[in-house]
């Protein structure tokens, strides 16, 4: 039951947001009471986290396979771009946002996590393409993990970026262009210039 109530709050949380569903909401899509939800959960924040960190896991998951799998460094990242946007269903209700409004505590431990396991995947990546020649071969490895990182966490948040002024998908395909037209060599732009022109049609 569990697993349930967390796979359905999942759910509902990425589709309408943190904070305007309930328990009661919750209890009413599984057809149980909230005493049910009660048993496993404490209160709200303690299902909140549990769904957050499931999210968190799951993410990673498909990260790492794509990591696995992927042809090159550049479609890694734009495999990437889609398995996420698809799952958190384009960011539409600003779980990140909401997170950080309603549930700091769970939004500090959440985006360390985040840092550690996108610093590390990162950098595995980019000496990916610095071995296939894709990426200049001075760039600071290090240094361009961190930046990407602080981006991809930049173009999240509501406040430089209005959601009613920028959609999440144009910023995420406009930071990846961004990102890797700053470290692309000749032969990586061309590779580069393929997506975006794929991504475009």
């Amino acid at each position: 039951m569990r697993d349930k109530i967390i796979q359905k709050s999942t759910e509902m949380y990425l589709t309408l947001g943190f904070k305007s569903v309930t328990m009661d909401d919750i209890a009413n899509e599984l057809g149980i009471s909230k005493k049910t939800i009660y048993v496993h959960f404490a209160n709200k924040t303690k299902l909140v986290e549990a769904v957050t960190f499931e999210v968190f896991e799951t993410v990673c998951d498909g990260i790492d396979g794509i990591c696995n799998t992927s042809l090159n460094p550049i479609q890694e990242l734009y495999d990437i771009k889609i398995f996420v946007s698809q799952y958190l269903k384009n960011e539409k209700t600003s779980p990140n946002f909401q997170l950080k409004k309603y549930y700091p505590q769970i939004y500090q431990r959440l985006h360390l996590k985040q840092f550690e396991k996108m610093h590390e995947s990162v950098k595995i990546s980019l000496q990916k393409g610095i071995e296939t020649e894709l990426y200049r071969s001075t760039i600071n490895v290090d240094y361009i993990s961190r930046m990407y990182f602080v981006g991809m966490s930049g173009i999240k948040d509501d406040n430089f970026f209005p959601n009613d002024i920028y959609d999440m998908e144009y910023l995420m395909e406009s930071f990846l262009e961004y990102h890797l037209r700053a470290i692309v060599t000749d032969k990586g732009l061309q590779e580069l210039k393929k997506f975006i022109k794929l991504n475009q049609s």
